[in-house]
């Protein structure tokens, strides 16, 4: 007995032993990761890295004047999880951006560039990507079906006519900003994106002017800011938007709901949209398959009134009657981008 009770115990000391060898030699390569900042040196170009690329966690390359990344370097920063190269004069990213596999955040936003690789959809496990301020025309095609991790997506300030259909399939997103393009509308489906809670797709002025009826499919949605287009009809499906706080449309042509509706705030619109929907839906007119997607959803049930307590939470809600500010106005770089009349004259702004 006393032979098997000294073996159990050898053999629990191995196991510890073994266990905290494991985690020191965790701590040692975590400690081997480094944090690399190069940002603000008036760099045009990288110098040749004294240490092992494979040992950077974040490589900060913002606010200098790099024109261009190395294909070779980027494909050695094996590690990286934070890129932030914004600030530059960039034309392009590399194609070997497709190797960074544990890449979190990529900021790229402020320089001159026009698309983005499509290697950029092996980076899956890409959870932030920030594009404003550039020239970006378009979007990867199938950029919606690969970055499945991807939760915040900035691309505000460019010159995008259209989001991709595969930006539906973005199940983990949960932030869109899109302001500040050409946009003329919105993918159909949005009934994937599930986690949505901010879609910001405001200042497209004249070129946007309708809305997807899937919007009404958003359960999560928080935040809508569509201000500044050329909107005049809301879908009645919003009238369901059951998680909606905030709803900016100042700036465009409305007719429904009418502006005497509008000024009364975001229970008000609601109200009439759902009651609007309601009216529809029991004419023969109206096609239902939207309204069964509606049901099905859980956020449609034919009822416009759900008692004075949901009528004083709706309330809470707002309509924005003040013009937003813009993120990033702090940069001197953009000061003068968002002068009155810059705002306001996109042909001259965005040169199309």
């Amino acid at each position: 007995m006393m032979y098997e009770h000294g073996k159990e115990h050898q053999q629990q000391q191995q196991q510890q032993h073994m266990r905290r060898r494991m985690e020191r030699q965790k701590s040692i390569e975590e400690e081997r990761l480094e944090i690399v900042d190069l940002s603000g040196m008036s760099l045009e170009s990288l110098p040749c890295p004294s240490l092992n690329l494979a040992t950077i966690c974040k490589l900060d390359l913002s606010s200098n004047n790099l024109q261009n990344i190395g294909e070779s370097l980027i494909a050695r920063l094996l590690n990286l999880v934070v890129l932030d190269m914004h600030s530059n004069q960039l034309k392009s990213l590399p194609n070997s951006i497709g190797c960074l596999s544990k890449l979190k955040v990529l900021n790229v936003s402020g320089n001159l560039i026009e698309s983005l690789p499509k290697t950029i959809e092996n980076c899956r496990s890409l959870e932030e990507l920030n594009a404003n301020f550039n020239k970006l025309s378009k979007l990867p095609d199938t950029i919606g079906f690969e970055l499945t991790s991807l939760k915040k997506l900035s691309v505000n300030s460019n010159k995008l006519v259209f989001l991709p259909s595969s930006t539906s399939h973005l199940t983990s997103l949960r932030v869109l900003d899109a302001r500040l393009n050409c946009l003329r509308s919105l993918p159909e489906d949005l009934e994937n994106l599930i986690n949505l809670e901010v879609l910001n797709v405001s200042q497209n002025f004249q070129y946007f002017d309708t809305l997807p009826y899937s919007i009404g499919l958003l359960i999560n949605l928080i935040e809508l800011d569509v201000s500044y287009n050329r909107i005049k009809t809301l879908p009645d499906s919003m009238g369901c938007l059951k998680k909606l706080k905030k709803l900016s449309v100042e700036g465009n042509p409305l007719t429904s709901p009418p502006m005497d509706v509008v000024e009364q705030g975001l229970y008000a619109v609601k109200t009439y949209l759902s009651e609007k929907m309601n009216a529809d839906h029991k004419s023969p007119k109206k096609g239902k398959s939207w309204v069964g997607k509606l049901v099905k959803y859980a956020t449609f049930n034919g009822n416009t009134r759900s008692g004075a307590g949901l009528a004083h939470k709706e309330r809470e809600g707002f309509i924005m009657p003040e013009y937003r500010s813009i993120d990033g106005l702090a940069s001197p770089r953009y000061m003068g981008m968002f002068s009155p009349r810059r705002l306001f004259s996109p042909r001259t702004y965005f040169n199309r």
